[in-house]
């Protein structure tokens, strides 16, 4: 049977988390957390079983050691369980740091999850706006020769969020899509399906670095969380608890008159004992989120909040770091509206308008309650100045046409680069060879010119 005539297989790998499952399907069939637990012990008696009477050893504990290993869920209870299995993050800030520990993961996902053989179904696979041509070689050459796949396309995940097409009946390809993932944050800029590569902006925050934050200020506030247990607790209460408010220091005093309304409780077990504890999850609530969001316009009300008010055992000055993010970290000091602004201004001019239109939110660090519409009001308010600030300048009464500004949000959004290419893969073009916006490489091209034909790809040709 072809292997066009059965469904491609989409991976779209994240730091956080790895979504897998086949094109046409609505939702992935399986969403992993992206780890890799290898047992080490095997590993440390062939370095030790140095003698030539041990040969054999040495080989099986090399083999043992390829062979014993887990990912996702499974991998993250090994490593509680048992000291011999150490983790391994491949994916980190977006980038695969581990290739080794990446095609483990990849064999997990496509023998044991997905349950299918390779060399029947083209891949399509994804990667962030910034990845280096030698990364996508690396990914060509394991796809080729170690699982001896018929088709590959390696996509650009903000061009497929914007592909998904869930915002209207009719797909807009032209658009701003912010992807806040687990490791990396990117604001990139699409015209007509084809990346403003000089326009994209990266900010060093996101969805880990929000967990951090929360386990940090419950460890500050003596909350009793086993320290084992205690960045598992901060990423459950990020998912399940935060949310983004309009007016930091009103929301301080919602928690302050009703904590019963306002503050939940997290009850667990811990790992090593069997004994169940509890928690306390008040202000990081509202607090995780500014931290991705960082927005302006609570610079002018932090100055009075970390002067006049003291919770529990830390001071409120401790996150002014992030609200005034010059403080925090010298590589990123600009909020996150203010970069969208400067990325779509940097943006050919005759596409401005239709960017600010159409800005598509993407992944799990933009799922917050109210996110959206809070960035939506900021971005708005810096538009507006702007705006206001060429009239006056112009002078006799010249009125310019408002510009309209849409941040589209939407439940799916957490994974929409998955989904854009489950429908980007049930199409017919993509079976489809030396298509100019899609080409998806076959084995037989690979044979003939190597790995270099996945180095490029082709949404960065555009006329911009």
């Amino acid at each position: 049977m072809d292997a066009t005539s059965r469904p491609a297989v989409v991976i779209d790998n994240g730091s956080g988390y790895t979504k897998m499952g086949f094109a046409g399907n609505v939702e992935p069939c399986f969403i992993l957390p992206s780890v890799v637990a290898v047992n080490e012990s095997f590993l440390n008696q062939s370095r030790t079983s140095s003698s030539k009477a041990n040969w054999l050893a040495q080989h099986s504990a090399g083999v043992m050691a390829d062979l014993d290993f887990f990912i996702g869920d499974e991998a993250l209870a090994k490593s509680r369980s048992s000291n011999t299995y150490n983790l391994s993050y491949p994916i980190k800030h977006g980038q695969v740091d581990n290739w080794d520990a990446m095609e483990r993961y990849w064999q997990q996902c496509i023998f044991n999850y997905l349950r299918c053989d390779p060399e029947d179904h083209y891949f399509l696979l994804t990667e962030s706006p910034l990845t280096a041509p030698e990364s996508r070689e690396y990914t060509g050459e394991i796809m080729f020769e170690t699982f001896n796949v018929p088709g590959l396309y390696i996509a650009v995940n903000s061009v497929l969020a914007l592909a998904a097409g869930y915002t209207t009946s009719k797909c807009e390809m032209t658009g701003v899509v912010v992807d806040a993932g687990d490791g990396a944050t990117y604001v990139v800029p699409v015209a007509d399906g084809y990346v403003i590569g000089s326009s994209i902006k990266s900010i060093p925050i996101a969805g880990k670095d929000v967990t951090l934050f929360i386990q940090q200020l419950m460890r500050e506030r003596g909350e009793n969380v086993p320290p084992e247990d205690s960045f598992e607790v901060a990423r459950k209460a990020k998912e399940m608890h935060c949310y983004t408010c309009s007016d930091i220091v009103k929301e301080f005093n919602k928690h302050d008159k009703e904590p019963a309304k306002y503050i939940k409780q997290w009850r667990g077990i811990k790992p090593k004992t069997g004994a169940p504890y509890s928690c306390d999850i008040g202000y990081e609530r509202f607090l995780g989120p500014e931290v991705s969001s960082t927005f302006s316009s609570m610079r002018n009300s932090i100055g009075f909040v970390y002067e006049a008010k003291i919770f529990g055992k830390y001071l409120f000055f401790k996150l002014s770091v992030f609200f005034n993010p010059e403080i925090y970290s010298s590589d990123f000091t600009t909020p996150l509206p203010a970069v969208i602004d400067k990325c779509i201004q940097s943006a050919p001019i005759d596409t401005r308008r239709a960017l600010y239109k159409n800005i598509v939110l993407s992944g799990g660090s933009t799922m917050f309650k109210d996110f959206g519409r809070r960035l939506q009001r900021d971005l708005k308010k810096i538009v507006d100045t702007r705006v206001l600030a060429s009239e006056a300048r112009l002078g006799g009464g010249v009125k310019s046409q408002p510009v309209e500004v849409n941040v589209v949000s939407h439940p799916i959004q957490r994974f929409a680069v998955w989904f854009g290419g489950s429908v980007l893969a049930s199409t017919p073009e993509f079976f489809a060879v030396r298509i100019i916006r899609l080409a998806c490489h076959t084995k037989a091209e690979y044979e003939e010119y190597g790995a270099s034909i996945c180095r490029t790809n082709p949404v960065f040709k555009g006329m911009y």
